[in-house]
């Protein structure tokens, strides 16, 4: 007798976005969506064919789409800001600081496709800086859902939060996480419980570490692994928690190594319980061109990866 092995089924999680804003639309009047030009990229067409009247496109003019945005949220709206991560979060950085930041605007940034998801547009379409320019902003949640579900349930809270979110909606196709933890914002998820090691993911890495984990058990090694879903504000009690009871942290994530999720963990675990760690990320580089799948295997991003890092931090052998 022969055995198989399912194949997870893989979802973009724009689809599951782009539904619950749909939903919430349909009865509250105040949600508006504002775009770049970006209707298909950040699949609002449906959207725009049920309220053509609340579907605002500046064309590619992100700082204004911005200042439109906090404006729309001084007259009662609550604007869903919807671009492709790289060019909202680099050509209107300093509106997303000043207009609603600092301003305390009920504005909803949806950064679409980040991270390393628009591979074969280059550099200048990898948006592997976001989460470092706007985690060292005061006063902006900054959520990172890691499957469909995460994303229906931070679009939902999003929605009620009352002041500036920025949702980082994933472009690359992931599987659904399992167990199924609702998403409370500022705290991670325990996925799985071990004492060797913490693996700590966001985003489309959650997948990552989960199967890093699987092969580290095979080795007998127990791995505690964290849906980290907001980097800002960061669960720190659970990096505190991780540094504590295992040995060693490794945190992957889609974005430079420099001011992302690692850094956040990092200057947790530096200031008050120093222990042996890795950030696996893009390495202070400019990625190559190359497919999303070539880049994530290019820098490592993968299960393999990540228990490499592992067994070094234990002292195995890779």
């Amino acid at each position: 007798m022969t055995t198989t092995t399912s194949t997870p089924v893989l979802h973009d999680c724009r689809t599951a976005f782009a539904a619950t804003l749909l939903e919430l639309a349909a009865t509250d009047e105040r949600i508006v969506a504002v775009c770049n030009d970006s209707v298909g990229s950040s699949a609002l067409g449906k959207f725009a064919a049920a309220h053509p009247d609340r579907l605002i496109n500046v064309g590619i003019a992100e700082q204004t789409m911005v200042g439109v945005a906090a404006g729309l949220a001084g007259s009662g709206r609550i604007p869903f800001v919807c671009a492709a991560s790289p060019f909202l979060t680099g050509r209107a950085l300093e509106q997303i600081k000043a207009d609603v930041a600092y301003s305390r605007a009920n504005v909803k940034l949806c950064g679409m496709s980040p991270g390393l998801a628009y591979g074969q547009l280059g550099p200048t379409h990898h948006s592997i800086e976001d989460l470092a320019w706007l985690r060292a902003l005061a006063d902006l949640t900054v959520v990172v859902p890691a499957d469909p579900a995460g994303t229906e349930e931070a679009v939902r809270w999003a929605h009620a939060h009352d002041g500036p979110v920025f949702l980082r909606i994933g472009r690359t196709p992931v599987p659904d996480l399992e167990p199924r933890i609702p998403f409370s914002p500022g705290r991670a998820a325990v996925l799985r419980q071990g004492s060797d090691i913490t693996l700590v993911g966001a985003g489309t890495t959650v997948a990552v570490v989960l199967e890093a984990a699987e092969r580290l058990a095979a080795r007998g090694i127990t791995a505690r692994v964290l849906n980290m879903s907001t980097v800002s504000p960061l669960d720190e009690q659970a990096v505190l928690d991780a540094a504590e009871q295992t040995r060693a942290i490794v945190s992957v994530e889609e974005h430079t190594v420099r001011g992302g999720l690692g850094g956040a963990i990092a200057e947790t675990v530096v200031t008050r319980r120093p222990v042996p760690m890795r950030i696996l990320g893009v390495p202070g580089v400019f990625a190559p061109t190359g497919t999303s799948r070539f880049l994530f295997e290019h820098f490592g991003l993968t299960a393999e990866g990540a228990e490499r890092a592992a067994l070094e931090l234990l002292g195995g052998t890779p």
